[in-house]
């Protein structure tokens, strides 16, 4: 009990001089115990519409991402890129994402499937779970009633045409067209298209012609007709290859009947073709012609186009051009590029750096798995990434990741529920998943139970 004179000495010296600030010792206390007066936050998430991706690790809370709701909000372009060294879940990612995204009913997904185990490519599994048939691009089986796709297919207008042209002979060469031998392309073209009115015109035709030009074409430029004839040498041997060559069968005749550009997914499987032959990125400038001019549509659907190994793409300054017009286009049309690479240093460091870079700054979410320090400081110079951010990547398990939404950055880890499991974990992705956290399992799968009940839920703002 406190003293009665200081209780009135210290109430009369408060009425005189105000009221006296009480001293107080400073405490001593473990960051344990701390914790629970500094209270941690987390940064706010995208939103809550949208397919649901796992939970923020530091947070616990649910992330949830679609470029599609927050394009125009926070987005300024709806495309991704995908990095990470193989074994640390990039091929769960993309495969969930898409089936979660297919949910909705006005999506669309197109995959350029470039991996493969068992004779068919790894998107195999979902396709035959969705009721549809892989086109299967293989120069094997091509010329036996195999998948075919016409460079000169008549949905294609004649400049998207002559584009895709220059486009492979220059991927092929290594170098771009110089202008005597793309006037010989340009004439071989023009009459070709002019003349070939009762069936589609096909390579074919256009390597007859460079082999033996008309007389107007030489006459027209006032020069002899053999060095017409000398000027399309090249260029005919080049468009040779996909008549007579390693690529015959999947581009010299009329597009196939029956593709269905309609339904839900469509895969084009290139797991029969070389990695790191000049065939891939040649298939994939075809591919992505062909799709612009017969897939994207106003027709208010939202599409997504992904892409791996998309190296092949953003590697060679030719592809890269095409695929850089495409996006553009595309983002007026609902459509998100999404592009999956292993090394930023594959692209930034290569002989397309300057397209490599113009897709890159169109790509404005970014997902970061695990990769190694030096990779990982590289990756966050090129992405301007936060320091802790960079620091951290080196050190993510499989399953986790960086997410960079237009400087929105947050750790995230991937969640997939049991339903996806058999179908997204092929015998390579399980290989890649087998060194995931045990002490984690638990957690997973009770969360993954809380999707799959939101997924057979009814709500249409978020899907799972």
């Amino acid at each position: 009990m406190r003293d009665p004179l200081s209780v009135l000495t210290e109430a009369f010296t408060a009425f005189l001089f105000g009221k006296v600030e009480t001293t107080r010792l400073p405490v001593r206390t473990s960051t344990g115990q701390a914790q629970a007066v500094y209270l941690p936050t987390a940064a706010p998430g995208l939103g809550d519409s949208g397919v649901i991706i796992g939970r923020e690790v530091y947070s616990g809370k649910g992330y949830i991402y679609d470029p599609f709701q927050l394009y125009g909000q926070q987005l300024p372009a709806p495309h991704w890129l995908v990095l990470g060294e193989s074994g640390n879940g990039k091929s769960a990612l993309e495969k969930t994402y898409v089936l979660r995204q297919l949910r909705f009913r006005d999506r669309q997904v197109v995959v350029l499937d470039a991996q493969g185990e068992d004779g068919v490519g790894e998107w195999n599994l979902i396709a035959q779970e969705l009721g549809i048939t892989p086109i299967r691009l293989d120069p094997m089986v091509a010329n036996d009633a195999g998948i075919r796709l016409n460079p000169l297919d008549p949905s294609i207008t004649t400049t998207g045409q002559l584009a895709l042209l220059r486009t492979i002979i220059e991927v092929a060469m290594g170098h771009g067209l110089d202008e005597r031998s793309g006037f010989a392309l340009k004439v071989a073209h023009a009459y070709v298209t002019e003349h070939t009115t009762d069936r589609q015109p096909i390579l074919t035709d256009i390597v007859e012609r460079l082999r033996h030009p008309e007389a107007e074409s030489a006459e027209s430029m006032n020069v002899d007709i053999d060095d017409v004839r000398a000027w399309g040498l090249d260029v005919a041997l080049v468009l040779d290859r996909l008549v007579d060559g390693d690529l015959r069968g999947m581009f010299d005749g009329p597009t196939t009947v029956g593709i269905d550009l309609d339904a839900p997914l469509i895969v084009f499987d290139l797991s029969h073709i070389d990695r790191n032959s000049i065939a891939m990125p040649i298939l994939m400038a075809i591919v992505g012609v062909w799709l612009e001019h017969t897939w994207i549509r106003p027709d208010r659907k939202k599409r997504i186009f992904l892409v791996e190994e998309a190296w092949h793409i953003i590697n060679s300054p030719f592809v890269a051009q095409l695929f850089q017009r495409l996006l553009k286009f595309g983002r007026r049309l609902g459509l998100s590029f999404v592009a999956v690479v292993h090394h930023l240093s594959d692209v930034v460091d290569g002989a397309a750096a300057k397209e490599a870079a113009a897709i890159l700054k169109m790509a404005s979410t970014r997902t970061i798995y695990a990769q190694k320090a030096d990779e990982a400081r590289n990756t966050g110079r090129v992405l301007g990434l936060p320091r802790w951010a960079v620091e951290i990547i080196p050190t993510l398990t499989p399953g986790i990741a960086v997410w960079d939404v237009n400087g929105n950055v947050q750790v995230v880890k991937h969640l997939i529920t049991e339903k996806e499991r058999p179908l997204v974990y092929t015998d390579r992705a399980m290989t890649e998943s087998s060194v995931t956290d045990p002490e984690l399992e638990w957690e997973t799968e009770q969360r993954a139970i809380l999707i799959e009940q939101q997924m057979n839920g009814t709500s249409q703002s978020t899907v799972a």
